[in-house]
């Protein structure tokens, strides 16, 4: 069994990738992250630098494999606002229903066929000193400013998927697993993750027949 933290303090995000990893069939054990560990700051200007600075210091305060994730949604009408500051968009703490709020001040006036976006994901799983394996994904679709679905987090509320005329929010869990920027990025990551243990069972130093 592969046991491996979840550089995150979102139980959302660590509920939505145990139920993937589930569903995958991979011998995984994915824990959350211990309290007592500092949160690492996020200074990158890109969703990779910050995901590679989260894995790699998480790494080394639990002194074993970490899988951290950075994410978040672009909006082109608003030049790819909020991106990689989509947490913390209207400020801190984080606040999803400010943070909404202010997308949609921000889109309002924005003509309907202008407001394309996308979620973007990216994971990276590392181990104290080293990148191990990265991964990514997205999902494109609308924003519409009335909020629909009672599911999801963050912007789903708000955020048309492509080719469902839903929102991320209206979506069956599963169902948003499988077209989600993070299921995307995940099932490329214990793709791989399943390809170096196929070919060596001890390649991440962490793996074990328990």
């Amino acid at each position: 069994m592969l046991s491996v933290v979840l550089g995150t303090r979102s139980e959302h995000k660590l509920d939505e990738l145990r139920r993937m990893i589930a569903a995958a069939g991979l011998p995984m054990r994915l824990a959350g992250l211990p309290p007592e560990i500092a949160e690492v700051t996020e200074t990158g200007g890109t969703f990779r630098e910050n995901a590679a600075l989260k894995a790699l210091a998480y790494a080394q305060a639990v002194g074993g494999l970490v899988l951290a994730d950075d994410s978040g949604l672009e909006v082109d009408a608003l030049g790819g606002e909020p991106g990689v500051h989509s947490a913390y968009f209207a400020g801190r703490p984080r606040d999803d229903l400010a943070n909404n709020r202010k997308l949609c001040e921000k889109i309002r006036q924005i003509p309907p066929i202008q407001r394309t976006a996308r979620y973007r994901c990216c994971l990276i799983l590392a181990r104290p000193g080293s990148i191990l394996l990265e991964a990514g994904g997205a999902v494109e679709g609308m924003i519409t400013p009335e909020p629909r679905g009672a599911g999801g987090f963050g912007y789903d509320p708000h955020f048309i998927v492509a080719g469902l005329d839903r929102t991320a929010a209206e979506l069956p869990p599963a169902e948003k697993d499988a077209v989600s920027h993070r299921g995307r990025a995940l099932r490329t990551m214990l793709a791989r993750i399943a390809d170096q243990l196929k070919h060596d069972p001890g390649w991440c130093g962490n793996a074990s027949g328990a």
